[in-house]
């Protein structure tokens, strides 16, 4: 057992990949010699020098188009864009180019492109740094799209990405960086499209990703010391969606709550509560809840920011009421 920081486990999860092959590369904004704008890099050019750790321009379109046209070349790139804010620059490429080129060649023309976005919320980087966009990227067919709640995913995660033939976009969460916890070693591989079981419980099934997941499993030992046994559900894949892994839960517990960070208009939420309805409506003794980010650009002050998202306070009153 390893107790090490959410940073430090995307690093090692780097590593791996890059020791797996030749053929994977990282590139991105500063993650080079400065190490990555959230340290994740830090040391990796040193280890594995200037062609397989690429410092770029600052053209997000520029650089992620170039690792569409390496991944099609028969490289295994791992695109780095700083935050989730950024990647709105590129999406011409991740939405016209990664994710139709398999369906466009007729099945020809794989692009087996890995792209890392920070997300959430950047800790007082306010509206241009911060923001939990997973629900678009999750709309796109044609790409794979994952969320790293915990320290066993971050390190786990990318390896698994790199050996799908598919684009995937994972996302890794900002206000995590240095969040520390204890980790097995050696750790199984991950299944990009299934849900992870992160807590059983009989009275209610909390639903969530990436932020939400430590929140909900906070929450869930709170609410056990008054008796109320909850069960976390990590989604992990956003697209597509473990249906099966949520209705054998909601089954169970008969009653679900949706907890993420992103604004609730057609949100990950949304869908989730959406699928629960068409798939085991008869199933709960309760209405479906969700609680989401407030649907504002994410502020700077540090007490509307705290008061912007989800806080394990909120999911503790939340159950509570609907477990009356």
């Amino acid at each position: 057992m390893t107790r090490l920081t959410y940073r430090e486990a995307l690093k090692q999860g780097l590593r791996e990949a890059l020791q797996s092959s030749d053929k994977v590369f990282l590139l991105g904004e500063d993650v080079g010699r400065y190490g990555g704008s959230f340290a994740v890099s830090k040391g990796l050019l040193q280890e594995f020098g200037p062609d397989r750790i690429m410092d770029v321009p600052l053209s997000e379109s520029g650089f992620t188009g170039a690792g569409i046209g390496a991944a099609l070349g028969g490289m295994r790139p791992i695109v780095e864009i700083m935050t989730v804010n950024f990647s709105l620059l590129a999406m011409d490429q991740i939405v016209n180019n990664a994710a139709t080129l398999l369906h466009m060649s007729g099945g020809q023309l794989n692009v087996p492109l890995v792209i890392r976005m920070s997300c959430g919320i950047g800790r007082q980087l306010a509206a241009q740094h911060s923001h939990s966009w997973e629900p678009l990227f999750a709309h796109i067919p044609g790409l794979k799209v994952v969320s790293a709640g915990t320290h066993e995913d971050a390190r786990k995660m990318i390896m698994a990405a790199l050996l799908d033939p598919n684009p995937v976009i994972l996302f890794e969460y900002t206000a995590m960086m240095n969040l520390e916890a204890d980790m097995e070693d050696p750790l199984p591989a991950v299944d990009l499209s299934k849900a992870k079981l992160r807590k059983s419980g009989k009275d209610l099934s909390l639903i969530t990703y990436g932020s939400g997941v430590y929140k909900c499993l906070h929450a869930a030992g709170e609410l056990a010391k008054e008796g109320m046994e909850v069960e976390v559900l990590d989604l992990r894949s956003l697209r597509p969606i473990d249906t099966e892994a949520i209705v054998a839960s909601v089954r169970k517990t008969h009653r679900a709550l949706m907890v993420d960070d992103a604004w609730q208009s057609v949100s990950i939420s949304s869908e989730v509560s959406a699928r629960i309805m068409e798939n085991c409506f008869y199933e709960l003794d309760a209405p479906v809840q969700r609680l989401n980010g407030l649907e504002v650009p994410m502020p700077y002050p540090k007490h509307l920011e705290d008061a912007a998202i989800v806080q394990p306070s909120q999911i503790v009153n939340k159950v509570r009421q609907m477990l009356g």
